[in-house]
């Protein structure tokens, strides 16, 4: 059964999880998928041995923040429909505030799921498409959300990024997903962390997605934004979550 909660971050969670993956393999190497790479997001690794690789969309500000970072051994930039992912060659995928922006996310999933060895973990972060932040992002404009993202975003945020929200962007969304592939969601928590939140006029942001929670009646939350989950991949492709 899944663990639901409320967190501050996401470093403590996927911190523990990543060193009981490595124990569980006696300390070898850990062999790491980023993706989402462009943003900067590294994964706190601790004293981890491990190779990380990157792979992201190919967008004009995705290749200048990845060819920036340091904490890649390798990474790849294109159509990650299509991007190599070579089976069962990692131990954890990190998808870090991708599904969120792209026209088809479960494919994108299944490949990423082509690339993790039984037993592996996936580590999601994504905003979530039925909260009152992720409503208003997604349901802005293209050329006002453009206009307005350095007035509202902190002057580090890589962006502004396409806003595309699919329904697997969600709490209900991926849970389903999992359902479907036989996956385990072991870690489902949520927090805020939407770079609108941290910018100059945070106090504006946030009183919106508290104009938006009130119109819904609750039901799109003003109280977070972003969903954290730690997915398992079983060695038994019969296991089913119940």
């Amino acid at each position: 059964m899944s663990e639901v909660r409320s967190v501050v971050g996401h470093d403590d969670m996927f911190g523990r999880r990543i060193r009981e993956q490595w124990a569980g393999l006696s300390g070898r190497r850990l062999d790491v998928l980023m993706a989402g790479c462009g943003r900067a997001d590294p994964l706190d690794l601790g004293r981890v041995e491990a190779r990380v690789t990157g792979i992201d969309e190919d967008l004009p500000v995705l290749r200048e923040s990845t060819s920036a970072r340091k904490d890649l051994d390798s990474w790849t930039l294109g159509d990650l429909r299509t991007v190599p992912v070579p089976p069962r060659a990692f131990d954890v995928v990190y998808v870090s505030f991708l599904l969120e922006r792209l026209d088809h996310p479960e494919l994108v999933l299944d490949r990423l799921l082509t690339g993790l060895r039984p037993g592996g973990l996936m580590l999601v972060r994504m905003r979530d498409r039925a909260s009152a932040y992720g409503t208003c992002d997604r349901l802005l404009p293209a050329p006002l959300r453009r206009l307005l993202w350095r007035r509202f975003a902190p002057k580090d945020a890589v962006g502004p990024l396409p806003a595309r929200y699919r329904p697997v962007t969600s709490r209900q969304g991926m849970h389903s997903f999992c359902l479907t592939r036989g996956l385990m969601v072991t870690d489902d928590a949520s927090c805020r962390s939407g770079p609108a939140l941290k910018g100059r006029l945070a106090g504006l942001v946030a009183f919106a997605c508290s104009a938006v929670e009130k119109l819904s009646r609750g039901g799109l939350p003003a109280s977070h934004d972003e969903i954290i989950m730690v997915i398992r991949n079983p060695h038994s492709h019969f296991a089913r979550v119940i």
